[in-house]
């Protein structure tokens, strides 16, 4: 069984960065795929970055359009998520998720694994 614990939410002012985390700890492949999903309240949960498990692969949706940057630390089994120059319209909870199979992850689907979420808030 896959566990994510996020990390790196919190209160920025737009054109303000923030950097989320998440730990992964389970029995994990480098077939599998991690990956960044963010939801705001009333909308469909978006999916906007993912890479291989320890590397490669990498796919940005176009709304963030690589200003976003995923990452890893193979050491500490953690993905990052790099935030610069936030909008207050990317206001909304953003969550890790991680799935066996290829990778793009560009949707959600029930077999993947979840974090539990953090909030970003960005305000005008």
């Amino acid at each position: 069984r896959i566990q994510l614990m996020e990390a790196g939410g919190g209160s920025v002012q737009a054109g303000g960065s923030l950097t989320l985390s998440c730990v992964v700890s389970g029995i994990t492949y480098t077939s599998d795929c991690v990956g960044w999903f963010r939801q705001a309240p009333g909308s469909e949960r978006e999916a906007i970055a993912s890479q291989y498990w320890r590397g490669g692969g990498t796919w940005y949706a176009r709304s963030v359009n690589r200003r976003f940057t995923i990452s890893q630390d193979n050491a500490k089994d953690t993905a990052y998520l790099q935030m610069p120059n936030m909008a207050a319209n990317e206001t909304a909870m953003y969550y890790c998720a991680y799935g066996g199979g290829d990778c793009p992850i560009k949707r959600p689907a029930e077999s993947m694994y979840w974090g539990q979420g953090t909030q970003v808030t960005v305000s005008e």
